[in-house]
């Protein structure tokens, strides 16, 4: 809900829509009692915060960083990524010399609250496997998806990954097509949850096609999540949920596991709306 209220303020003042999902990324990302994202994200196994994000423009312009450390705000810097260099993707150490040399500043992610969920973890973690069980509370992402006045869409998507991963884990978050996709000829989706899942059925690209083939965004949505279903045997040990927009205006999301919600902002208001679910 606060990143909405943040994109809006963009919107509703004649912005762009890639401008408005930069804003309400950031304002995630900024948010230490957000343990999802940026400042204050759950770490690695090892106490690291790794932070993953792509931006995408009505142009189909893209921009992705990838293992961040210590910017606390990697969607900006993936936004830089797309517009001063002719790559779509930075890595790890490659990524941070970009950002500090963009004018980034370098600043310790790990929060003492964030600290202290770690400790507790790798407490009661067997020391063999230091890896938590797949749940819906660790593994949350941000991605928003934005139309402006002009009709043009983009979309942005930010995290700090599974929580307790295998140091240098990148999930779909970071990739183009997986973890967000937009095509401004038919709409935008973007995706959480379980990376690996979204992946293996490169989802948001998933999800536009459906809808370029005349789904709804709910239908698309549903149907993307039946193909995880189809390629990830573990399915019902996991969630994935996709939220998308068309080129009308409508929006859609689903989930395969109860509990996701998202939030949509017009110009009815903001508010949050309870996906459907393949388990009920």
């Amino acid at each position: 809900m606060p990143a909405n209220e943040a994109a809006w303020e963009v919107l509703s003042a004649g912005g762009a829509a890639l401008d408005a999902v930069e804003a309400g990324a950031r304002d995630s990302e900024s948010d230490p009692d957000n343990h999802s994202v940026g400042l204050g994200g759950l770490p690695d196994r090892d106490g690291n915060v790794t932070l993953d994000a792509c931006i995408m423009d009505s142009r189909g312009d893209c921009g992705s960083v990838a293992f961040l450390s210590q910017i606390e705000n990697p969607v900006s810097v993936a936004r830089l990524v797309m517009e001063k260099t002719p790559h779509v993707m930075l890595v790890g150490e490659g990524a941070l010399e970009f950002a500090v040399a963009n004018g980034f500043a370098r600043r310790e992610l790990l929060t003492p609250a964030a600290r202290a969920q770690w400790q507790k973890w790798k407490a009661n973690a067997p020391d063999a496997v230091r890896e938590r069980a797949i749940n819906v509370e660790n593994h949350d992402t941000i991605g928003i998806v934005a139309m402006d006045d002009s009709g043009d869409l983009a979309g942005a998507c930010t995290t700090s990954g599974l929580a307790w991963k295998m140091h240098g884990r990148v999930g779909d978050s970071p990739i183009i097509g997986a973890g967000l996709y937009v095509d401004d000829e038919v709409g935008a989706a973007t995706a959480t949850g379980v990376g690996e899942a979204v992946i293996r059925a490169v989802g948001s690209f998933l999800v536009v096609e459906l809808m370029r083939q005349g789904h709804t965004p709910q239908q698309a949505c549903r149907l993307a999540a039946e193909r995880v279903v189809s390629k990830n045997p573990d399915w019902a040990t996991l969630q994935v949920g996709f939220i998308a927009i068309d080129k009308e205006g409508r929006v859609g999301g689903y989930s395969l596991q109860p509990g996701f919600e998202y939030a949509v902002y017009d110009r009815s208001g903001n508010r949050l709306v309870d996906a459907p679910s393949r388990v009920r």
